[in-house]
Protein backbone atom coordinates (compact mmCIF):
# COMPACT_ATOMS: atom_id res chain seq x y z
CA UNK A 1 0.00 0.00 0.00
CA UNK A 2 1.51 3.30 -1.12
CA UNK A 3 0.85 6.57 0.68
CA UNK A 4 0.90 9.69 -1.52
CA UNK A 5 0.65 13.16 -0.03
CA UNK A 6 -0.95 15.74 -2.34
CA UNK A 7 0.11 19.37 -1.97
CA UNK A 8 -1.54 20.85 -5.05
CA UNK A 9 -4.52 23.08 -5.64
CA UNK A 10 -7.87 21.40 -6.33
CA UNK A 11 -9.59 24.52 -7.62
CA UNK A 12 -8.40 24.40 -11.23
CA UNK A 13 -9.63 22.03 -13.90
CA UNK A 14 -5.99 21.32 -14.81
CA UNK A 15 -5.17 20.04 -11.32
CA UNK A 16 -8.36 17.98 -11.07
CA UNK A 17 -7.57 16.28 -14.36
CA UNK A 18 -4.02 15.55 -13.18
CA UNK A 19 -5.45 13.91 -10.08
CA UNK A 20 -7.98 11.98 -12.13
CA UNK A 21 -5.19 10.41 -14.17
CA UNK A 22 -3.12 9.71 -11.05
CA UNK A 23 -6.03 8.00 -9.31
CA UNK A 24 -6.76 5.96 -12.42
CA UNK A 25 -3.20 4.61 -12.39
CA UNK A 26 -3.49 3.73 -8.70
CA UNK A 27 -6.71 1.78 -9.30
CA UNK A 28 -5.04 -0.27 -12.01
CA UNK A 29 -1.85 -0.95 -10.03
CA UNK A 30 -2.74 -1.71 -6.45
CA UNK A 31 -4.33 0.09 -3.55
CA UNK A 32 -2.91 3.57 -2.89
CA UNK A 33 -3.88 6.00 -0.14
CA UNK A 34 -4.02 9.71 -1.01
CA UNK A 35 -4.18 12.55 1.46
CA UNK A 36 -4.34 16.28 0.89
CA UNK A 37 -3.51 18.51 3.82
CA UNK A 38 -6.16 21.20 4.33
CA UNK A 39 -5.07 24.65 3.15
CA UNK A 40 -5.07 26.10 6.66
CA UNK A 41 -2.36 23.66 7.78
CA UNK A 42 0.39 25.63 6.05
CA UNK A 43 -0.93 28.87 7.60
CA UNK A 44 -0.85 27.37 11.09
CA UNK A 45 2.36 25.36 10.96
CA UNK A 46 4.30 26.58 7.92
CA UNK A 47 6.13 24.42 5.43
CA UNK A 48 8.24 22.90 8.19
CA UNK A 49 5.00 21.65 9.74
CA UNK A 50 4.00 20.03 6.44
CA UNK A 51 7.35 18.21 6.26
CA UNK A 52 6.93 16.98 9.84
CA UNK A 53 3.41 15.76 9.08
CA UNK A 54 4.69 13.89 5.99
CA UNK A 55 7.24 12.11 8.19
CA UNK A 56 4.69 11.18 10.83
CA UNK A 57 2.19 9.95 8.21
CA UNK A 58 5.04 7.97 6.59
CA UNK A 59 4.37 9.27 3.12
CA UNK A 60 5.96 7.22 0.34
CA UNK A 61 5.80 10.04 -2.21
CA UNK A 62 4.61 13.63 -2.63
CA UNK A 63 3.02 15.47 -5.54
CA UNK A 64 3.31 19.19 -4.87
CA UNK A 65 3.32 22.73 -6.17
CA UNK A 66 6.17 24.12 -4.09
CA UNK A 67 8.17 27.35 -4.22
CA UNK A 68 11.39 26.66 -6.12
CA UNK A 69 13.64 28.35 -3.58
CA UNK A 70 12.41 26.18 -0.67
CA UNK A 71 12.86 22.71 -2.14
CA UNK A 72 15.65 21.94 0.35
CA UNK A 73 12.90 21.19 2.89
CA UNK A 74 11.52 18.49 0.60
CA UNK A 75 14.99 17.03 0.03
CA UNK A 76 15.21 16.12 3.70
CA UNK A 77 12.38 13.59 3.32
CA UNK A 78 14.36 11.42 0.89
CA UNK A 79 11.26 10.09 -0.86
CA UNK A 80 10.07 10.49 -4.49
CA UNK A 81 8.81 14.03 -5.15
CA UNK A 82 7.00 15.25 -8.28
CA UNK A 83 6.71 19.03 -8.53
CA UNK A 84 3.99 20.70 -10.58
CA UNK A 85 5.84 23.51 -12.35
CA UNK A 86 4.90 27.04 -11.45
CA UNK A 87 7.66 29.64 -11.24
CA UNK A 88 10.56 27.43 -12.36
CA UNK A 89 11.44 23.80 -13.06
CA UNK A 90 13.37 21.84 -10.47
CA UNK A 91 16.81 20.50 -11.33
CA UNK A 92 16.68 18.04 -8.42
CA UNK A 93 13.16 16.57 -8.32
CA UNK A 94 10.91 15.14 -10.99
CA UNK A 95 8.84 17.80 -12.79
CA UNK A 96 5.27 17.68 -13.97
CA UNK A 97 5.87 20.10 -16.81
CA UNK A 98 4.71 20.80 -20.34
CA UNK A 99 5.73 21.60 -23.88
CA UNK A 100 5.04 25.27 -23.21
CA UNK A 101 7.05 26.60 -26.15
CA UNK A 102 5.31 24.16 -28.49
CA UNK A 103 1.94 25.34 -27.18
CA UNK A 104 2.83 28.95 -28.00
CA UNK A 105 4.00 27.95 -31.47
CA UNK A 106 0.77 26.06 -32.04
CA UNK A 107 -1.28 29.13 -31.07
CA UNK A 108 0.71 31.40 -33.40
CA UNK A 109 0.23 29.07 -36.36
CA UNK A 110 -3.49 28.98 -35.58
CA UNK A 111 -3.80 32.75 -36.03
CA UNK A 112 -1.42 32.86 -39.00
CA UNK A 113 -3.63 30.39 -40.84
CA UNK A 114 -6.51 32.78 -40.24
CA UNK A 115 -4.53 35.51 -41.99
CA UNK A 116 -3.92 37.76 -39.00
CA UNK A 117 -1.14 40.34 -39.15
CA UNK A 118 -1.35 41.51 -35.53
CA UNK A 119 -0.70 39.11 -32.64
CA UNK A 120 -0.88 39.68 -28.90
CA UNK A 121 0.04 37.64 -25.82
CA UNK A 122 -1.41 38.22 -22.35
CA UNK A 123 0.71 36.50 -19.71
CA UNK A 124 1.02 35.62 -16.04
CA UNK A 125 4.02 37.42 -14.59
CA UNK A 126 6.87 35.35 -13.18
CA UNK A 127 5.79 31.80 -14.08
CA UNK A 128 7.65 29.45 -16.38
CA UNK A 129 4.65 28.12 -18.30
CA UNK A 130 3.47 31.61 -19.27
CA UNK A 131 6.96 32.86 -20.12
CA UNK A 132 7.70 29.92 -22.42
CA UNK A 133 4.29 30.00 -24.10
CA UNK A 134 4.93 33.66 -24.88
CA UNK A 135 8.38 32.81 -26.27
CA UNK A 136 7.05 30.12 -28.60
CA UNK A 137 4.24 32.41 -29.75
CA UNK A 138 6.63 35.31 -30.39
CA UNK A 139 9.14 33.23 -32.35
CA UNK A 140 6.60 32.00 -34.88
CA UNK A 141 4.91 35.41 -35.20
CA UNK A 142 8.16 37.25 -35.87
CA UNK A 143 9.35 34.58 -38.30
CA UNK A 144 6.11 35.09 -40.24
CA UNK A 145 6.62 38.88 -40.25
CA UNK A 146 3.69 39.63 -37.96
CA UNK A 147 3.36 42.43 -35.41
CA UNK A 148 3.81 41.14 -31.85
CA UNK A 149 2.43 42.79 -28.68
CA UNK A 150 2.93 41.62 -25.10
CA UNK A 151 1.39 42.38 -21.73
CA UNK A 152 1.56 40.56 -18.41
CA UNK A 153 0.08 40.87 -14.94
CA UNK A 154 0.09 39.03 -11.65
CA UNK A 155 -2.43 36.25 -11.01
CA UNK A 156 -4.78 38.49 -9.05
CA UNK A 157 -7.68 37.59 -6.78
CA UNK A 158 -11.10 39.15 -7.31
CA UNK A 159 -10.53 42.04 -4.88
CA UNK A 160 -7.15 42.92 -6.39
CA UNK A 161 -8.47 42.52 -9.92
CA UNK A 162 -11.24 45.03 -9.32
CA UNK A 163 -8.68 47.83 -8.90
CA UNK A 164 -5.82 46.58 -11.10
CA UNK A 165 -7.46 46.12 -14.49
CA UNK A 166 -6.85 49.64 -15.82
CA UNK A 167 -3.52 48.80 -17.44
CA UNK A 168 -5.11 45.83 -19.21
CA UNK A 169 -7.89 48.17 -20.34
CA UNK A 170 -5.36 50.53 -21.86
CA UNK A 171 -3.38 47.74 -23.51
CA UNK A 172 -6.45 46.18 -25.12
CA UNK A 173 -7.56 49.57 -26.45
CA UNK A 174 -4.06 50.25 -27.81
CA UNK A 175 -3.82 47.03 -29.84
CA UNK A 176 -4.27 47.43 -33.60
CA UNK A 177 -7.46 45.70 -34.72
CA UNK A 178 -8.18 43.05 -35.72
CA UNK A 179 -5.75 41.08 -33.59
CA UNK A 180 -5.27 37.44 -32.65
CA UNK A 181 -4.80 37.36 -28.87
CA UNK A 182 -3.38 34.31 -27.11
CA UNK A 183 -3.80 34.24 -23.33
CA UNK A 184 -1.46 32.15 -21.18
CA UNK A 185 -4.42 30.14 -19.84
CA UNK A 186 -8.21 30.16 -19.82
CA UNK A 187 -8.48 32.23 -16.63
CA UNK A 188 -6.44 35.03 -18.19
CA UNK A 189 -8.48 34.69 -21.39
CA UNK A 190 -11.64 35.19 -19.32
CA UNK A 191 -10.16 38.41 -17.89
CA UNK A 192 -9.72 39.67 -21.46
CA UNK A 193 -13.27 38.66 -22.36
CA UNK A 194 -14.71 40.47 -19.32
CA UNK A 195 -12.78 43.68 -20.05
CA UNK A 196 -13.80 43.57 -23.70
CA UNK A 197 -17.46 43.17 -22.71
CA UNK A 198 -17.30 46.17 -20.35
CA UNK A 199 -15.61 48.35 -22.98
CA UNK A 200 -17.64 47.20 -26.00
CA UNK A 201 -14.64 45.66 -27.79
CA UNK A 202 -16.24 42.99 -29.97
CA UNK A 203 -14.97 39.39 -29.87
CA UNK A 204 -14.08 37.89 -32.33
CA UNK A 205 -14.50 40.84 -34.72
CA UNK A 206 -11.77 43.03 -33.15
CA UNK A 207 -10.07 40.51 -30.88
CA UNK A 208 -9.93 36.81 -31.73
CA UNK A 209 -9.34 35.19 -28.34
CA UNK A 210 -7.62 31.86 -27.58
CA UNK A 211 -6.77 30.30 -24.21
CA UNK A 212 -5.11 27.12 -22.91
CA UNK A 213 -6.32 24.18 -20.76
CA UNK A 214 -9.88 23.88 -22.09
CA UNK A 215 -11.43 24.50 -18.68
CA UNK A 216 -15.01 24.12 -19.86
CA UNK A 217 -16.53 26.02 -16.95
CA UNK A 218 -14.28 29.05 -17.45
CA UNK A 219 -14.50 28.96 -21.26
CA UNK A 220 -18.29 28.86 -21.22
CA UNK A 221 -18.64 31.62 -18.62
CA UNK A 222 -17.46 33.98 -21.33
CA UNK A 223 -19.73 35.62 -23.89
CA UNK A 224 -18.78 34.54 -26.48
CA UNK A 225 -17.36 31.21 -25.22
CA UNK A 226 -13.58 30.97 -25.43
CA UNK A 227 -11.66 28.69 -27.78
CA UNK A 228 -8.84 26.83 -26.06
CA UNK A 229 -5.87 24.55 -26.66
CA UNK A 230 -6.50 21.09 -25.21
CA UNK A 231 -3.64 19.51 -23.27
CA UNK A 232 -3.18 15.81 -22.63
CA UNK A 233 -3.51 16.36 -18.89
CA UNK A 234 -5.12 13.15 -17.62
CA UNK A 235 -2.43 11.09 -19.30
CA UNK A 236 0.10 13.31 -17.58
CA UNK A 237 -1.46 12.42 -14.23
CA UNK A 238 -1.44 8.75 -15.19
CA UNK A 239 2.28 8.98 -16.02
CA UNK A 240 2.93 10.69 -12.67
CA UNK A 241 1.49 7.57 -11.04
CA UNK A 242 3.68 5.32 -13.17
CA UNK A 243 6.78 7.38 -12.34
CA UNK A 244 6.06 7.33 -8.59
CA UNK A 245 5.54 3.57 -8.76
CA UNK A 246 8.87 3.07 -10.53
CA UNK A 247 10.78 5.34 -8.12
CA UNK A 248 9.33 3.62 -5.06
CA UNK A 249 9.95 0.13 -6.45
CA UNK A 250 13.47 0.99 -7.58
CA UNK A 251 12.93 0.23 -11.26
CA UNK A 252 13.76 3.89 -11.97
CA UNK A 253 16.52 5.57 -9.98
CA UNK A 254 16.76 9.12 -11.33
CA UNK A 255 14.08 11.82 -11.32
CA UNK A 256 12.34 12.32 -14.65
CA UNK A 257 10.13 14.89 -16.34
CA UNK A 258 6.53 14.23 -17.26
CA UNK A 259 5.89 16.44 -20.31
CA UNK A 260 2.27 17.28 -21.06
CA UNK A 261 1.75 18.11 -24.72
CA UNK A 262 -0.86 20.19 -26.52
CA UNK A 263 -2.83 18.02 -28.89
CA UNK A 264 -5.74 19.94 -30.42
CA UNK A 265 -8.03 22.99 -30.36
CA UNK A 266 -11.49 23.12 -28.85
CA UNK A 267 -13.01 25.82 -31.04
CA UNK A 268 -15.75 28.09 -29.75
CA UNK A 269 -17.17 31.43 -30.86
CA UNK A 270 -14.26 33.59 -29.62
CA UNK A 271 -12.16 32.64 -32.68
CA UNK A 272 -14.95 32.20 -35.21
CA UNK A 273 -13.47 34.58 -37.76
CA UNK A 274 -10.77 34.93 -40.41
CA UNK A 275 -9.09 38.29 -40.98
CA UNK A 276 -10.28 38.70 -44.58
CA UNK A 277 -10.94 41.92 -46.45
CA UNK A 278 -12.91 40.36 -49.33
CA UNK A 279 -16.50 39.61 -48.34
CA UNK A 280 -16.91 37.07 -51.13
CA UNK A 281 -13.89 35.04 -50.04
CA UNK A 282 -15.09 35.26 -46.45
CA UNK A 283 -18.39 33.76 -47.57
CA UNK A 284 -16.60 30.93 -49.40
CA UNK A 285 -14.41 30.18 -46.37
CA UNK A 286 -17.45 30.00 -44.11
CA UNK A 287 -19.22 27.71 -46.55
CA UNK A 288 -16.25 25.34 -46.84
CA UNK A 289 -15.88 25.14 -43.06
CA UNK A 290 -19.52 24.14 -42.81
CA UNK A 291 -19.51 21.65 -45.72
CA UNK A 292 -15.95 20.26 -45.98
CA UNK A 293 -17.05 16.68 -45.24
CA UNK A 294 -19.27 16.79 -48.35
CA UNK A 295 -18.17 16.68 -51.97
CA UNK A 296 -17.32 20.29 -52.91
CA UNK A 297 -16.50 21.42 -56.45
CA UNK A 298 -15.35 24.86 -57.62
CA UNK A 299 -18.40 25.28 -59.87
CA UNK A 300 -20.60 24.85 -56.82
CA UNK A 301 -18.72 27.64 -55.03
CA UNK A 302 -19.00 30.07 -57.95
CA UNK A 303 -22.79 29.95 -57.55
CA UNK A 304 -22.41 31.51 -54.10
CA UNK A 305 -20.61 34.67 -55.22
CA UNK A 306 -20.55 36.91 -58.33
CA UNK A 307 -17.10 35.75 -59.44
CA UNK A 308 -15.90 33.63 -62.32
CA UNK A 309 -14.07 30.43 -61.50
CA UNK A 310 -10.73 31.98 -62.44
CA UNK A 311 -11.38 35.15 -60.44
CA UNK A 312 -12.51 33.13 -57.44
CA UNK A 313 -9.37 30.99 -57.49
CA UNK A 314 -7.07 34.02 -57.79
CA UNK A 315 -8.79 36.08 -55.10
CA UNK A 316 -8.97 33.09 -52.75
CA UNK A 317 -5.22 32.46 -53.12
CA UNK A 318 -4.50 36.17 -52.53
CA UNK A 319 -6.61 36.30 -49.38
CA UNK A 320 -5.88 32.88 -47.86
CA UNK A 321 -2.37 32.16 -49.11
CA UNK A 322 -3.46 28.75 -50.37
CA UNK A 323 -5.71 27.25 -53.03
CA UNK A 324 -9.34 26.34 -52.49
CA UNK A 325 -8.48 22.67 -52.91
CA UNK A 326 -5.71 22.86 -50.30
CA UNK A 327 -7.99 24.70 -47.89
CA UNK A 328 -10.60 21.96 -48.17
CA UNK A 329 -7.89 19.38 -47.53
CA UNK A 330 -6.68 21.31 -44.46
CA UNK A 331 -10.20 21.40 -43.02
CA UNK A 332 -10.61 17.67 -43.54
CA UNK A 333 -7.19 16.80 -42.11
CA UNK A 334 -7.74 18.93 -38.99
CA UNK A 335 -11.10 17.27 -38.40
CA UNK A 336 -9.57 13.84 -39.00
CA UNK A 337 -6.73 14.61 -36.53
CA UNK A 338 -9.26 15.74 -33.93
CA UNK A 339 -11.22 12.51 -34.34
CA UNK A 340 -8.05 10.40 -34.08
CA UNK A 341 -7.42 11.75 -30.59
CA UNK A 342 -10.99 11.88 -29.33
CA UNK A 343 -12.46 8.60 -30.63
CA UNK A 344 -11.41 4.97 -31.05
CA UNK A 345 -13.02 4.60 -34.47
CA UNK A 346 -10.97 2.76 -37.11
CA UNK A 347 -9.14 4.82 -39.73
CA UNK A 348 -11.47 3.79 -42.56
CA UNK A 349 -14.54 5.09 -40.72
CA UNK A 350 -12.78 8.33 -39.79
CA UNK A 351 -11.69 8.85 -43.39
CA UNK A 352 -15.28 8.60 -44.63
CA UNK A 353 -16.55 10.92 -41.89
CA UNK A 354 -13.86 13.47 -42.82
CA UNK A 355 -14.84 13.60 -46.49
CA UNK A 356 -12.26 11.19 -47.95
CA UNK A 357 -13.14 8.23 -50.13
CA UNK A 358 -10.56 5.83 -48.73
CA UNK A 359 -8.05 5.51 -45.90
CA UNK A 360 -5.01 5.03 -48.18
CA UNK A 361 -5.43 8.47 -49.72
CA UNK A 362 -5.87 10.18 -46.37
CA UNK A 363 -2.84 8.42 -44.89
CA UNK A 364 -0.59 9.87 -47.59
CA UNK A 365 -2.02 13.39 -47.26
CA UNK A 366 -2.02 13.24 -43.46
CA UNK A 367 1.66 12.29 -43.26
CA UNK A 368 2.57 15.10 -45.65
CA UNK A 369 0.71 17.70 -43.54
CA UNK A 370 1.35 16.39 -40.03
CA UNK A 371 4.64 14.54 -40.39
CA UNK A 372 3.20 11.28 -39.08
CA UNK A 373 0.97 8.51 -40.35
CA UNK A 374 -2.50 8.52 -38.73
CA UNK A 375 -1.58 5.50 -36.58
CA UNK A 376 1.68 7.13 -35.44
CA UNK A 377 -0.12 10.39 -34.67
CA UNK A 378 -2.75 8.61 -32.57
CA UNK A 379 -0.14 6.62 -30.64
CA UNK A 380 2.27 9.49 -30.05
CA UNK A 381 -0.19 12.20 -29.04
CA UNK A 382 -2.20 9.93 -26.79
CA UNK A 383 0.90 9.23 -24.69
CA UNK A 384 2.66 11.72 -22.42
CA UNK A 385 6.41 11.91 -22.77
CA UNK A 386 8.84 10.89 -19.99
CA UNK A 387 12.45 11.99 -20.31
CA UNK A 388 15.29 12.06 -17.80
CA UNK A 389 16.37 15.46 -16.47
CA UNK A 390 19.95 14.31 -15.88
Amino acid sequence: MKRVLLLIDYSSEFSRRILKGLIQYSKENGHWIFYRLPSYYKTLYGKEGIIQWAREWKADAIVARWDHEETNLLESLRIPIVLQNYRERSSYFSNLTGDYIGTGEMAARFFIKRRYRNFAFYGNKGVVWSRERAEGFRRVVEKAGGNYYYFESENLNEEQWSTAHLQLDEWLFSLPKPVGLFACDDSFALQVSEICKINNIPIPQDISLLGVDNDELICNLSDPPISSIVLDVEKGGYEVGRLIDQLINGTREQPSNIVIRPNRFELRESTERYNLSNEYISKIVHYVEEKFTDEICIDELTKLVPLSRRNLEIKFKDEMGTSIYQFILQCRIEFFAHMLLTTDLPLYDLALQSGFNDSKNISRIFKKMKGYTPSEYRNIFRDSDITSVF
